[in-house]
């Protein structure tokens, strides 16, 4: 028996590899069918089911491209409705693998058709749950991502999540190994440890949805405060879940598109593209494309484009680093933009080159930042970081203008004022400040430096809750 974890640090998501003998089960895959493919070649394996846990709203699943490719065939448990042909399990189902057998367990909560696969060795022994969005270490599932017609609530749903647990995984030996989709970083739960796998009977222990004294009613109240809304490309990437996408392969091809500075120009004029520059943020201040906007790859990359781009659709041109363009298309892709046009060959240094217009934004160290509020203590500053850690400490007289909100807050500022702007590392606020810029803000100073550094600088800190300090305007 094989079980291999790939696990895609920039969403936080653990897809899984079984192997018994010469068949193979893949569960949760991404996008891109490869390496799955590639396994399988490796151990003279084929390939018999793709498992799914539900319908993911935070990536593109590879499901259907991986069942055309291999032959698996595709499995949801119940409830599970889709416009393409699978194998709709019935909760306590079973199917073999080698001498393997996975069997079915619907565990709706985070979604209606949230399902656990439980492996059974070839002794029949229990020996690890794919626990998908249902069980993380740590936390559990959200229970307001399910896109289902009618009055079910996020209340609801945490009821069956709290049913879920209690009646189907807890009952389970505590040696079972609880592997999640999952881990620190995503936004389908709350709390989720840095862990990628752990036992069940630690997570008895440890996790705070699993006490064994909670009752429905506080499960309830502790799964559902403190959510904040979901990004917005969730919905749209659930549904295509369920309705089916284009090939990735297509999707690829029309994007690893290289284009001179002048076809580039040319294509951003016709085709109303956003221009993307996912360079590193220190290159990127130093010099881009006017109206570009930056979403670093070595950031939370894609993340913050499906927070930020309101429309898959949405034609993009990228400038990127050198050989890195395809890992940007790809990245898009699995988070369903899949309309990538092409990218500017030779990069920014061509552009100067072409002799067309370049922008930037004036960064400063934390020193610097310092130094001027020392002699102007009423700066306009706007702190971009989410709304906890805003709660936990800021800056005294700043603004809190969050990355996550920006198209809802644009009436909070002028593009007549200046403004500071700033985050934990200098990324985010990076983003803000391309988004200011295409905007029309040009009186902008990027603070460039970590909030550590700031506050070692000596800026005045407020660190506990109080009353933001509006923007001028």
């Amino acid at each position: 028996m094989t079980i291999e974890q790939i696990y895609t640090g920039c969403l936080a998501q653990g897809a899984y590899y079984i192997q018994s003998g010469d068949e193979a089960v893949v569960i949760d895959p991404l996008r891109e069918t490869q390496p799955y493919l590639e396994r399988a070649e490796r151990g003279n394996a084929k390939i018999k089911y793709i498992f799914e846990t539900h319908f993911h709203a935070d990536f593109v699943s590879g499901h259907l491209d991986l069942a055309k490719k291999s032959g698996a065939q595709i499995v949801y448990g119940p409830q599970a409705e889709t416009a393409y042909e699978k194998h709709l399990a019935k909760d306590g189902e079973e199917f073999k693998v080698g001498k393997l057998t996975f069997r079915v367990i619907h565990t709706p909560g985070h979604t209606p058709e949230s399902t656990t696969y439980l492996l059974l060795d070839e002794n029949g022994k229990e020996h690890a749950i794919f626990s998908g969005d249902t069980l993380f270490i740590g936390d559990v599932g959200r229970p307001d991502l399910a896109q289902k017609k009618g009055s079910l609530t996020k209340e609801d749903l945490a009821g069956w999540l709290y049913d879920s647990l209690r009646n189907k995984i807890m009952t389970l030996p505590d040696e079972v190994i609880v592997y999640p989709a999952h881990g620190a970083g995503s936004a389908c739960g709350k709390n989720m440890s840095s862990e990628t796998w752990d036992t069940l009977g630690n997570q008895k222990r440890t996790n705070y949805a699993l006490r064994a004294d909670m009752t429905k009613e506080e499960f309830i109240k502790e799964v559902t405060d403190g959510l904040m809304a979901p990004p917005q490309y969730f919905a749209k990437n659930a549904k295509m879940n369920k309705t089916g996408y284009s090939s990735f392969d297509d999707i690829m091809a029309k994007g690893d598109t290289p284009l001179s500075p002048r076809e580039f120009e040319t294509a951003a004029n016709s085709s109303e593209a956003l221009i993307l520059d996912v360079r590193p943020k220190a290159e990127f201040v130093q010099g881009f494309i006017p109206n570009s906007i930056f979403i670093g790859l070595d950031g939370s990359f894609a993340p913050w484009v499906g927070a930020l781009i309101m429309d898959l659709q949405q034609p993009i041109l990228l400038v990127a680093p050198e050989g890195r363009e395809a890992e940007a298309i790809k990245r898009l892709s699995r988070v369903g933009y899949d309309n990538t046009i092409g990218y500017l060959a030779g990069g920014m240094k061509a552009w100067r080159e072409a002799g067309f217009e370049v922008d930037a934004v004036e960064s400063i160290s934390a020193t610097e930042f310092a130094k001027t509020f020392k002699q102007n203590p009423d700066l306009d500053i706007l702190d971009v970081r989410k709304p906890g850690e805003w709660e936990g400490e800021h800056i005294d007289g700043a603004h809190h203008f969050a990355l996550d909100y920006i198209n809802q807050q644009m009436n909070e500022v002028s593009p007549n004022e200046k403004y500071y702007l700033h985050c934990r590392s200098g990324y985010r606020s990076t983003i803000a400040a391309s988004i200011l810029k295409a905007r029309g803000f040009d009186q902008l100073v990027n603070v460039q430096d970590t909030f550590d550094a700031i506050q070692k600088a000596g800026v005045p800190i407020t660190d506990f809750v109080c009353p933001s300090t509006q923007a001028k305007s």
